[in-house]
């Protein structure tokens, strides 16, 4: 009788890390991970957890998830795209562009909306509450204006380009500029621009669209002490400032095109990751800086490291990379049925400290 021996696959110690990680991040309170590492030519993907409560089906590597506040490096990239060809200047106002829109945008200019300087109003302070209006309202369509609206009707919190504070009616005005100055709508640009230069073939913008394609994990929400399933919902709520739907080999395809010269020129990349200090940033998690639609990241190793975070009903999701591109990191997991607290905001930061300085 002939023995068979089996081969499996030999786990770096540095995997087991990171898989030992996520496995934490489950502990926690996350539903189920996804972890994708890259440290120079070593590139592997860890999962745990499951796709579904009340199943034991698991997390695919390749599943697809909303990525919400991800989606501003992306916006800022067709921003200083359209610098490059002259048709947006940083530092003029918002007024100029887009006349009547704030009744102060004279004094707010494209760069304090992309860096989170303009002292506005963020409308989803007041609006996007999770509970039961998420309930009612999830595949309600909402219009940009409206929800500039929101803001525009308070006072500046602060004086433009004094102060950081990360406001989400900024990007919504992004939006607006570009469809200005571009004649087409921000989802197009970004689809010509990035998604299909880039070939980030399983990156969508879903519009109206509630669903997310196949394949993904469902992400879930405590409401009134139940883990209800928020999965489906209509993302004009977060439209240019939360919209995106992708996958971590797309983020990671992103970022290697932006940090390798592909989507910007010299002087509009330097503008990008040109931070404020960090004694301006507060309430960013790792964060110590932030350019113009990125953040600079603390860690452990005090590498130059730069990305974003990320959270929506049911998902959360962090991005980032050393400047060379020699350490590479994508994050995305779904909140269970647990309510996801500081303790678990530990364990994500441990994990990805875990993942690039191992």
């Amino acid at each position: 009788m002939t023995q068979t021996t089996i081969t499996r696959p030999v786990i770096s110690a540095h995997q087991d890390a990171v898989q030992r990680a996520a496995d934490r991040l489950i502990e926690a309170g996350a539903g189920g991970v996804q972890f994708r590492v890259t440290r120079g030519d070593d590139s592997f993907v860890v999962t745990s957890g499951i796709a579904e409560l009340g199943t034991d089906r698991p997390v695919p590597e390749n599943g697809r998830f909303r990525i919400s506040c991800i989606t501003k490096p992306f916006v800022a990239v067709v921003v200083l795209q359209l610098v490059a060809e002259g048709k947006i200047d940083l530092d003029r106002s918002v007024e100029s562009y887009l006349p009547g829109l704030l009744p102060y945008g004279e004094k707010i200019s494209i760069r304090n909306l992309l860096q989170h300087t303009s002292g506005l109003y963020n409308y989803s302070d007041s609006f996007q509450k999770p509970g039961d209006r998420f309930l009612r309202d999830r595949y309600n369509h909402y219009e940009p204006q409206d929800l500039i609206a929101i803001a525009a009707a308070k006072p500046l919190e602060f004086e433009p380009g004094t102060a950081f504070a990360y406001c989400n009616t900024n990007y919504f005005i992004i939006g607006l500029l570009i469809k200005e100055v571009t004649g087409n709508s921000y989802a197009d640009e970004i689809r010509a621009r990035v998604l299909e230069p880039v070939g980030l073939h399983e990156t969508v913008l879903p519009g109206d669209d509630p669903n997310i394609p196949e394949p993904h994990a469902r992400g879930y929400m405590q409401i009134g002490g139940v883990a209800e399933d928020v999965t489906l919902m209509n993302p004009s709520e977060a439209g240019c400032a939360g919209e995106i739907i992708s996958t971590t080999a797309d983020l990671d395809k992103f970022l290697v095109a932006l940090f390798g010269g592909k989507l910007l020129n010299e002087a509009e990349f330097k503008e990008m990751t040109t931070p404020l200090p960090p004694e301006m940033i507060r309430n960013l998690p790792m964060g110590i800086g932030y350019g113009l639609g990125l953040m600079k990241l603390e860690n452990d190793n005090n590498l130059d490291l730069w990305g974003h975070g990320a959270g929506i009903p049911g998902y959360a999701t962090f991005t980032a990379t050393t400047r060379d591109l020699g350490i590479r990191v994508q994050l995305s997991f779904t909140l269970g049925d647990r309510d996801f607290g500081e303790e678990a905001e530990q364990a994500v930061i441990r994990g990805v400290n875990t993942a690039i300085c191992f």
